[in-house]
């Protein structure tokens, strides 16, 4: 028997290795604590493993072929979160989120990430059985995120007032708003807040709202990571259904890719400034991306042209992030002599 175009085995390894993983990190991280550079390393080189075992699983069960496809959308979605990490860095600031409470929100931000691609990749996987006028459409949307992030590097850069975001006024809208951090609460039950509020000497915004909760900047700050993590899959989701049609295959590389993301945060927050051309290496990706959705696009629509193989996307792909991190070392040395 068959799910998502894989044995049930296949599945429930995927399924099982996710749902351990996650109870292994809360377990790990249950206390409020910054991470350092170093945990933070050794986090990110584990998950890279648990990714490559899994890879090296549909290697011996499924072919090269997938586990090619599995590495390519991999290491694309997880070089293509960079960015929005660095979103994720500036809504933390905005924020003033402590070093310690900022491995919770990134919890809970990765469970959300989890479902929602879940639903994009069964749309987009859903909307390419339309046919390949669909590929076209995706090859578009991907060329257009590639030039707009292009074009972000020749403006100067504005920070962003989150309590305009969407999110931020819906959570205003049904929700009373504690004015401080209240630990790593989300929430506070309404009347301990009133007898807070009371004792303090302090008034929340929207005390006259009838929800029994009140929410805390903390919540505000999810809520806001969240909405931001959803527009980003409008562009990421679609850059690695171009390298494999395979529902679990899609899946599985987003998923394993997203569960790295919070300790890659700690690591890019420290390294930042050293990367200065990993963002021109995810324009390049994107661009690659779209041009190969138009190959394929081209070949099912007039019969011409050729796709490109797994195992040399997934070249290109490592070679692109190879060039984009040796010239940000390369750079970042000339810059200190």
């Amino acid at each position: 028997m068959e799910h998502l175009g894989f044995p049930t085995e296949t599945v429930i390894i995927f399924a099982g290795t996710v749902a351990v993983s996650l109870f292994l990190d809360l377990f790990a991280h249950k206390r409020d604590e910054s991470m350092s550079l170093k945990s933070a390393c050794l986090w990110t080189a584990f998950w890279v493993a648990v990714a490559v075992a899994f890879g090296l699983y549909l290697y011996v069960h499924h072919g090269s072929d997938m586990a090619s496809l599995f590495f390519t959308g991999y290491v694309l979605e997880k070089v293509l979160s960079v960015d929005n990490l660095f979103v994720i860095m500036a809504i933390f600031s905005w924020f003033s989120i402590p070093d310690a409470f900022r491995h919770r929100v990134l919890y809970w931000g990765v469970l959300g990430a989890i479902v929602f691609r879940a639903v994009f990749v069964a749309v987009g996987a859903g909307l390419l059985s339309f046919g390949p006028y669909v590929e076209l459409l995706f090859a578009l949307m991907v060329g257009y995120t590639a030039v707009v992030m292009l074009r972000k590097k020749d403006e100067e850069e504005e920070i962003e007032d989150y309590s305009s975001h969407i999110a931020y006024r819906g959570v205003r809208r049904f929700f009373p708003l504690w004015p401080r951090l209240h630990g790593h609460d989300f929430f506070i039950p309404r009347r301990r807040a009133e007898d807070e509020a009371q004792r303090l000497g302090i008034s929340f915004d929207g005390a006259g709202k009838k929800a029994v909760f009140v929410a805390t900047p903390l919540f505000l700050c999810l809520a806001v990571i969240e909405v931001s993590d959803v527009m980003f899959a409008f562009d990421s989701v679609p850059a690695v259904i171009a390298v494999s049609r395979e529902p679990l295959i899609i899946y599985s590389a987003m998923i394993f890719a997203i569960l790295g993301l919070r300790s890659l945060y700690f690591v890019l927050e420290a390294l930042s400034r050293y990367l200065v051309h990993l963002e021109k290496a995810v324009i390049v990706l994107l661009f690659f991306i779209s041009f190969k959705l138009l190959l394929s696009a081209f070949k099912h629509i007039f019969n011409m042209g050729f796709e490109i193989a797994p195992a040399t996307s997934l070249a290109v792909v490592l070679g692109i992030l190879a060039i984009g991190i040796g010239a940000s070392i390369i750079s970042t040395l000339r810059n200190k002599d």
